[in-house]
């Protein structure tokens, strides 16, 4: 479940949100999260526990998602323009495709990823379950 005073903090600006990150130094529990809609665009969402949650229509436009977990995670219509994927775990991430992650986002080739997302590019060779 997800930390509802994360969740809470989403509501705030980018630099909000980005400033708190690096005062804080906390790995936000966004795990199930519904943030279905919203505009976070911009933030710094690294290493987040992003597992499972619901990101239909979220824009993650310019997001860092480095090293976030979003395995399962539901990007229907999701806008990823310019989003860095380095070292993200994207194991049975629904509605993401190939188009999405070569066309429109940084770094999706150091992606840990399955089958249906090697996108002609070789998968990296690490568990990424914990």
């Amino acid at each position: 479940m997800p930390n509802d005073d994360h969740v809470a903090m989403l509501g705030r600006s980018a630099a909000a949100w980005n400033a708190w990150r690096a005062e804080h130094g906390e790995t936000p529990d966004l795990s199930r999260a519904g943030l279905r809609g919203l505009d976070l665009s911009g933030f710094d969402l690294s290493q987040a526990d992003l597992r499972q949650a619901d990101l239909r229509g979220t824009n993650l436009s310019q997001a860092n998602l480095s090293g976030a977990h979003l395995d399962g995670a539901n990007f229907f219509k999701a806008v990823l323009d310019g989003a860095d994927l380095t070292g993200t775990f994207l194991t049975g991430a629904q509605f993401l495709n190939c188009a999405q992650l070569i066309v429109v986002t940084r770094n999706w080739q150091s992606a840990f990823r399955d089958e249906t997302l090697g996108c002609g590019a070789c998968i990296p060779d690490k568990n990424p379950s914990e």
